[in-house]
């Protein structure tokens, strides 16, 4: 098989070279590589704002660390959408999925921490309540950490077992040939989309019930609005996905990643900036202690 293969390689490679550079230089490429710096600008403009405002009451409030670590991811996942884009390599094979499951899983384990956060503030508030002690960058960081090692556990198995790799298309497009990435194991790659599932639908569910909870500055409500628009984005990937062919799955995966992680930077963080730059007086401690008697 691996000489059939180095047979067909050799006469055909400029033309599946061409066919994929075009997807950068095509409406559709340029399109989803203008979209996918612009919202990796925004994510580091709201990064720059929140360190810039770390020490008001909205950017301490529901773990100011967290929101750091899930802006962080967010625009390296923007930014990880690049390796989709162009000829498909060895290395990049290999980047793609697991440096695009790795950034998601730490992303929604981040927002899992800030839910639980929420929950746990709240009843840090009862009296006679201990779980307190359970606050605070410990409990956070066990969260994200342990969600990301199991999905790193699971790329690491994915690499040893049957990592992604590089193949000619030479049948999905009409007679054209194209470069694209093998997944090769698919059920390890639907299994890390399905942990991130698993994340996503726990955080929407806490959030969810807790959307109610009294308290300044409560992201319950953005949260699980966020969860609702990532989780209909990768629902709608998995059909969509498998019923596309040739570069039309590179581009269905890069919308899906760009619209998920817009739909977290939006949802969770514009509310904040929109107080912290056009709504100064209400990110006061007073205007904090106001909500909290009310």
């Amino acid at each position: 098989m691996s000489d059939k293969s180095a047979s067909v390689d050799v006469p055909i490679v400029s033309k599946a070279t061409a066919e994929v550079t075009l997807i950068c230089r095509e409406p559709l490429g340029i399109s989803l590589a203008f979209s996918a710096l612009f919202l990796a600008l925004s994510t580091g403009f709201v990064l720059g704002i929140f360190i810039k405002y770390a020490n008001t009451p909205i950017v301490k409030a529901n773990n100011r660390d967290l929101s750091y670590i899930l802006l962080v991811s967010l625009l390296l996942s923007f930014l990880s959408s690049f390796l989709f884009i162009g000829q498909p390599r060895k290395v990049t094979c290999l980047l793609c999925q697991t440096v695009f499951s790795t950034i998601f899983s730490v992303a929604v384990s981040s927002v899992l921490a800030k839910t639980l956060t929420v929950v746990l503030a709240f009843r840090a508030t009862k009296p006679g309540n201990r779980t307190r002690k359970q606050l605070g960058k410990s409990m956070a960081n066990a969260i994200v950490l342990s969600c990301s090692i199991i999905q790193v556990g699971v790329s690491i198995l994915w690499m040893g077992i049957s990592p992604p790799f590089p193949e000619l298309d030479m049948h999905s497009q009409g007679g054209q040939i194209i470069w694209q990435c093998n997944e090769g194991s698919v059920a390890i790659f639907y299994g890390a989309l399905g942990y991130m599932g698993f994340l996503a639908a726990i955080s929407f569910i806490v959030a969810f019930l807790a959307r109610k909870l009294p308290g300044a500055f409560n992201e319950a409500k953005f949260i699980t609005f966020s969860m609702l628009v990532f989780c209909s984005v990768w629902v709608s990937f998995v059909p969509t996905y498998l019923s596309s062919k040739g570069k039309y799955m590179v581009a269905v995966q890069i919308f899906s990643i760009l619209a998920s992680s817009a739909g977290l930077l939006g949802c969770i963080f514009l509310p904040k900036c929109y107080v912290i730059i056009l709504r100064p007086g209400m990110n006061t401690k007073a205007c904090l202690m106001k909500k909290r008697r009310s």
